[in-house]
């Protein structure tokens, strides 16, 4: 009788749960400076509008027990542990237009958005 052991496949590199854009981060070290000094952004994904889901900024003083704590490009955010699976992957932009500026949310699991933007499904 042969037996023979296959060495076990290298896990995969899971992607960052999420990251920074240079603009987003530049915004958020200007936030954190200034009348948000102390706190954190909680990003967190809420069930609202007509397509399902909404992101949901909020400011923290700390993390909380729910929390995860991201650090990308220089700066610290809270992800809802909730939000995690919908999140992983996802690029958090700042946005600058003609007549409205924001973060903005590139997510690599949205399936769908709807007409107005404002929010999408997975």
């Amino acid at each position: 009788m042969s037996t023979s052991t296959t060495a076990p496949r290298p896990a995969r590199a899971l992607p960052p749960l999420m990251q920074v854009s240079d603009a987003a981060a530049e915004r958020l070290r200007g936030l954190y400076a200034g009348g948000q000094e102390g706190k954190l952004l909680r990003v967190a994904v809420n069930t609202k509008g007509c397509s399902g889901m909404a992101y949901d900024l909020t400011w923290a003083d700390a993390p909380g027990p729910g929390d995860e704590v991201v650090t990308t490009n220089g700066v610290t955010v809270l992800v809802d542990r909730k939000a995690t699976l919908f999140l992983i992957g996802t690029t958090m932009d700042y946005e600058v237009k003609a007549m409205s500026a924001g973060f903005t949310f590139v997510n690599p699991n949205e399936k769908g958005r709807c007409g107005c933007g404002e929010s999408f499904h997975v």
